[in-house]
């Protein structure tokens, strides 16, 4: 099985009231360093075997019609997600 990541973030010009909060709490607790927030949302889509371009192209199609709102939103990204590490062997019990 392969997944496929879609980030879909607010358009730049839309009021994004939750990253203004973040923002705003940051330097409060400490986080000096940022100087904005966005906030955005994140799908991953799992296919039976490989993630080939085909299913590239297909995710990118779900996301621009049904994963985003295309009048406030933007997909920035449709990528493959790398297979996640085989667990390591857990230790015998004493």
């Amino acid at each position: 099985m392969g997944n496929v990541v879609v980030d879909v973030m607010l358009k730049s010009e839309i009021l994004d009231p939750q990253g203004q909060a973040v923002a705003y709490a940051l330097p409060r607790l400490g986080f000096n360093q940022f100087t904005d927030v966005r906030q955005g949302k994140r799908f991953v889509l799992t296919v039976e075997g490989e993630v080939t371009d085909e299913v590239l192209a297909a995710a990118r199609a779900a996301a621009e019609t049904m994963l985003s709102n295309p009048v406030i939103e933007d997909v920035v990204s449709v990528r493959a997600q790398p297979p996640a590490a085989a667990p390591s062997e857990a230790a015998p019990q004493a």
